[in-house]
Order: structure tokens, then C-alpha cells, then sequence
């Protein structure tokens, strides 16, 4: 665990993604009309602009296309040093989700495989990422 960290605002147009870790799956925005997946949710498509919208359960898998490195300490007694980065889903080329991923930071790169996994904090369950197993 990274620290506390600020709970999101749970609202009708976000709360699968921040809930789906309890049933162990990444949801993202899906639009039924076209296939098209988008992250953050929206309330149109942006490729067809429908409101056929759903939250879908993705793999949760992805690579890192880009990352830093934090070092300035934000909370008092928590090692500051974490992994921010660009995830680029499986599903779909361009959909990402920024997240944290879960490694030595001389272990990331462009292109590392890395798969979802959950950490709770009350009714959140924050998506980060770790390498993914060689499959």
C-alpha cells in the first residue's frame, strides 16, 4: 500500500470503475452502438456520439507507454518513491488508464507487460498494476 490515499467521488458515471475490484474486474466504459472503448467515462461516445453506454469488465492487462517516477513526499511517514504511468489497455490501441504500477522503479519500461490488481480503501477499490506472469 502506497498510503491513504484521497477516496474519489463515487457518482453514477464512475462508480463501476472505482468499484468492479470487488468482483476482481477493471470496468470501463463501453458504447454498444459502435464497440468503441473509452476511459474516463463520458456521457457520449466520442466516435458515434451515442448514449448507448455501459461499464464492461475488461482483461485488465496492458503495457506501460510511459511513466515517472515520484519522489517528492507528499504525506508525512510514507516513502515517497512510486510509479506513475500510462497504461494502454489490450482491448483497444489509445485506451489508457493512469494508474500506479507496483514494481522497483529500475524495473519499469516502455513496453513492460502488466496486469490489474486491486487495493481497497473502504467502498474503492483503486486499480494499480504489476508485471504481468509470461504467459
Amino acid at each position: 500500500m502506497i498510503g491513504t490515499r484521497k477516496l474519489p467521488l463515487l457518482e453514477p458515471l464512475t462508480e463501476a470503475f472505482w468499484t468492479g475490484g470487488a468482483q476482481g474486474e477493471l470496468r470501463i466504459q463501453h458504447c454498444q452502438a459502435c464497440g468503441h472503448w473509452q476511459h474516463p467515462p463520458l456521457v457520449r461516445c466520442p466516435k458515434c456520439h451515442s448514449a448507448e453506454l455501459e461499464a464492461r469488465a475488461v482483461s485488465g492487462r496492458g503495457t506501460v507507454k510511459t511513466w515517472t517516477v515520484n519522489a517528492q513526499s507528499w504525506q508525512r511517514g510514507v516513502d515517497p518513491t512510486f510509479i506513475f504511468a500510462a497504461i494502454e489497455l489490450t482491448e483497444q490501441p489509445e485506451l489508457y488508464v493512469l494508474s500506479n504500477v507496483l514494481c522497483a522503479p529500475d524495473e519499469v519500461h516502455s513496453g513492460i507487460a502488466v496486469q490489474v490488481t486491486f487495493e481497497q480503501q473502504d467502498d474503492v477499490w483503486f486499480p494499480l498494476f504489476a508485471p504481468a506472469d509470461p504467459a
